[in-house]
C-alpha cells in the first residue's frame, strides 16, 4: 500500500513512537537515533527521564515521516534489548480524543534532509530567483509613527526546486524580517541584512518543498505528485514578473509571511539554512 509523505512536521499518532524501559546512558538519543534511522528518515528523537512515580530510568518519543516506517520499527524493535541489557517496551503512539495538533511546515534544513533521502543528494537542486529588499515597502513605519532609530529589514525571496528525474518544478516565494535596535551601527545592519537575506531564502525553499507530496510505495520507489491545492497566486507570474514584484502597489507583504515549525524544536545552527543552496 502505498504512503504519501509531506514536507511537513509529523502530527499524526501513527508516525510517532513511545520507548520505555530506557537505562541510563550517555548519548542515549544517539543510541536511539542510531537503531531507528535504520527503518526510514527521523524527524526527531528525544529522550526524558521517568517521572517519579514510574520509578528510575528513561523513556523516549521518536517521530518519524512515515508511518509505515514507525510500524515497522516498532515490530522489529518491541522487546528487544537492542543497546542495553533489559529488553525495550515500543509502542505507536496513541490518538488523543479532542486534541488537534497545528501541522507546520518543515525548515529548510529539515527539507533537505528529506529531499536528500528520498532522491538522492543529487536528485534534486534549487535556485534563486529573486532576492529583493523590501524594508519600508509597505509603510509601516512611518503609519505608526516609529523614529529612524528603530529600523526594520525585510527580503522577499522566490526560489525554484527542481526534480529532474520526476519532471517537477515548484516555486516558493517568502519574506525574511527583522528590527535593528541602532541602524547608526553599522555592524549590526550587515549582521541583520545577511541574517533576514538566508532567512528569507530559508523559508521560501520551505515554502517550494510544501508543494510537493511523495508518494512511497510498497518496494521502496518513490513517485512525486505536485500539490495543486498549496497554489499561490505567485506561482502563474513569469520570473520577470517575479522579479518586479515589489513593484506591484497593491501587494500585501504578509501573505508571504510562511508559518514554519517553532523554533523551541530546533538547535541555534536549525533556525537558519546552513546553505543558501544545495549543491546540484
Amino acid at each position: 500500500m502505498a504512503e504519501v509523505v509531506e514536507f511537513r512536521v509529523p502530527a499524526a499518532s501513527a508516525q510517532t513512537l513511545l520507548v520505555w524501559g530506557l537505562e541510563p546512558e550517555p548519548d542515549l538519543e544517539h543510541s536511539l537515533f542510531s537503531v531507528f534511522s535504520k527503518f526510514g528518515p527521523l524527524y526527531s528523537v528525544r529522550a526524558h527521564r521517568n517521572a517519579a512515580v514510574a520509578g528510575p530510568g528513561y523513556y523516549a518519543i521518536i517521530k518519524f515521516y512515515s508511518a509505515g516506517d514507525a510500524s515497522r520499527a516498532q515490530r522489529a524493535c518491541n522487546g528487544q534489548r537492542l543497546f542495553q541489557k533489559s529488553p525495550l517496551k515500543v509502542c505507536v503512539c496513541t490518538k488523543q480524543k479532542g486534541f488537534q495538533q497545528q501541522v507546520l511546515a518543515l525548515n529548510s534544513n529539515k527539507c533537505q534532509e528529506l529531499a536528500n533521502h528520498y532522491f538522492g543528494f543529487n536528485g534534486w537542486s534549487s535556485r534563486i530567483i529573486t532576492l529583493q529588499n523590501v524594508s519600508g515597502f509597505d509603510g509601516g513605519n512611518e503609519e505608526l509613527g516609529e523614529t529612524l532609530q528603530k529600523r526594520s529589514v525585510k527580503y522577499l525571496c522566490a526560489v525554484e526546486v527542481t526534480l529532474p528525474n520526476h519532471g517537477v518544478r515548484t516555486r516558493g516565494v517568502a519574506l525574511g524580517e527583522a528590527d535593528i535596535e541602532n541602524s547608526e551601527d553599522p555592524l549590526e545592519f550587515v549582521t541583520a541584512t545577511r541574517r533576514v537575506q538566508k532567512l528569507a531564502v530559508g523559508k521560501a525553499l520551505s515554502s517550494a518543498f510544501q508543494k510537493i507530496l511523495l508518494v512511497v510505495l510498497e518496494n521502496g520507489k518513490v513517485a512525486v505528485e505536485y500539490d495543486s491545492t498549496q497554489e499561490e497566486l505567485t506561482d502563474s507570474l513569469t520570473e520577470e514578473e517575479l522579479k518586479g514584484l515589489v513593484q506591484v502597489s497593491e501587494l500585501s507583504l504578509e501573505q508571504f509571511d510562511l508559518e514554519e515549525e517553532v523554533l523551541s524544536d530546533l538547535s541555534f545552527d536549525d533556525e537558519l539554512p546552513s546553505r543558501e543552496m544545495p549543491s546540484n
